[in-house]
C-alpha cells in the first residue's frame, strides 16, 4: 500500500463514486518500489463489482488518464501475466497524447512498416483506401426514379420515443429541484434558471458528478438552511454538489473497506464451539494416549463429559483431570 497513491487518489475530482473506488483500490494495490499489479479478480473483489463492471470503470480512468495500462507476456512461454497499473503521477506515465498518433505511443519502425497507409490528412483506416470508388459519384443513387433502395431512418420511432420519455423525465425532475431551491410551481423563474443552459448546467452534476437525480435534490433541500434565499444560479450549487459528491465517494470508500476488512475477519477468525462440541472434542482426547492440556479443561466441560457418558471418572483421574 501506498500512502502517497491513495491520497492522490481522493484528491481527484469529478468522478462517479464506483469509478472513484475502483481508483482508490488501484492504489491502494500500489508498491512505491515495484509498482501496480493486481489481477481483475482481486481488484472485482475489493470493490465488489463484477470483472464487466470493473472493466468499464478501468476503461474510463483511462480515458481520463488518471490510470495506463500496459499488458505483460512471459518472454519465455508468452503467457499473458497480471497487467501493470500506471498511475497519473507515476514518474513513467506516458505524456499526453501527440496530434498525429492521438494515443500518445510513438511507433516502431517496424510497425510502421507493416501498416503502410497513406496519411491522406482526413484520418483514413487502415484497410480502407484514402480514395472513393472512381464510380462512386456517379453510380450513388444515379436514378432517383429508378433506385428502389429506400435511405435508413435517421432516428427510429423506438429511439425518438425514448429519448422524449427521457427528457419528459428530467423536466420532472428539474421541477422539483426548483421547488427544492424555494420556487413556487407557477412562479416566474430569474433568466439564469430559464432556457437550456440551466438545464445543461444541471446534467452536469449528474454527468460529471456522479449524482443521482434524487441526491441533487437533496443537497438543493440542505442548501435552504444556510440559504434562507433562493441562490443566484446553477453555477452558485456548484460548491455545495461537488462536496456532496466528495462526502459520497469517501463514505463509499469507507464502507467497502469496513466490508472488506469483515470479510478478512470472517476468514481468520475460527469458528467459535458450543459447549456440547468443546465436551466432545475434549472427551476424544481423554480416551486417547497422546497429549491432554489439563489446563484447558474447565470444571463445567469436565462435569458435561460425565454427564454425558462420553468419559469415565477413572479414565479423567488416569488422564489427571480433577
Amino acid at each position: 500500500m501506498s500512502h502517497k497513491a491513495t491520497v492522490w487518489a481522493i484528491q481527484q475530482r469529478g468522478l462517479k463514486p464506483a469509478t472513484k473506488i475502483v481508483l482508490w483500490f488501484l492504489c491502494d494495490r500500489h508498491n512505491p518500489d515495484f509498482g501496480c499489479f493486481p489481477t481483475q479478480e482481486r481488484l472485482a473483489d475489493d470493490a465488489e463489482m463484477s470483472i464487466s463492471a470493473l472493466n468499464a470503470h478501468l476503461a474510463k480512468l483511462e480515458e481520463l488518464r488518471l490510470i495506463h495500462r500496459v499488458r505483460v507476456h512471459d518472454p519465455r512461454t508468452h503467457k499473458r501475466q497480471a497487467t501493470r497499473y500506471i498511475l497519473g503521477f507515476e514518474d513513467g506515465f506516458p505524456q499526453e497524447p501527440t496530434p498525429k498518433t492521438g494515443d500518445g505511443i510513438s511507433r516502431t519502425e517496424e510497425e510502421q512498416d507493416a501498416d503502410p497507409t497513406p496519411d491522406s490528412g482526413h484520418g483514413a483506416i487502415s484497410g480502407f483506401s484514402a480514395n472513393p470508388s472512381p464510380d462512386f459519384a456517379q453510380s450513388h443513387l444515379r436514378n432517383p426514379e429508378t433506385n428502389l433502395v429506400r435511405e435508413p431512418l435517421s432516428k427510429p420511432v423506438k429511439e425518438e420515443e425514448d429519448a422524449l420519455a427521457r427528457e419528459a423525465e428530467f423536466d420532472r425532475f428539474f421541477a422539483d429541484l426548483l421547488t427544492a431551491l424555494g420556487f413556487a410551481a407557477n412562479a416566474t423563474l430569474p433568466a439564469w434558471w430559464q432556457g437550456w443552459p440551466a438545464k445543461t448546467h444541471v446534467r452536469r452534476w449528474i454527468d460529471d458528478l456522479g449524482l443521482s437525480q434524487q441526491r441533487i435534490v437533496e443537497v438543493a433541500t440542505e442548501t435552504r438552511g444556510d440559504h434562507p434565499n433562493p441562490p443566484d444560479g446553477p453555477k452558485a450549487l456548484d460548491r455545495f454538489m461537488e462536496r456532496a459528491a466528495q462526502r459520497d465517494a469517501q463514505s463509499a470508500i469507507a464502507t467497502a473497506k469496513s466490508q472488506k476488512a469483515k470479510r478478512r475477519r470472517k476468514r481468520e477468525d475460527p469458528p467459535r464451539l458450543s459447549d456440547d462440541e468443546k465436551a466432545a472434542f475434549y472427551a476424544k482426547m481423554v480416551n486417547a494416549d497422546g497429549f491432554l492440556p489439563v489446563s484447558a479443561i474447565n470444571n463445567s466441560i469436565r462435569d458435561l463429559m460425565l454427564v454425558r457418558g462420553l468419559v469415565t471418572p477413572e479414565r479423567l483421574r488416569l488422564r489427571g483431570v480433577r
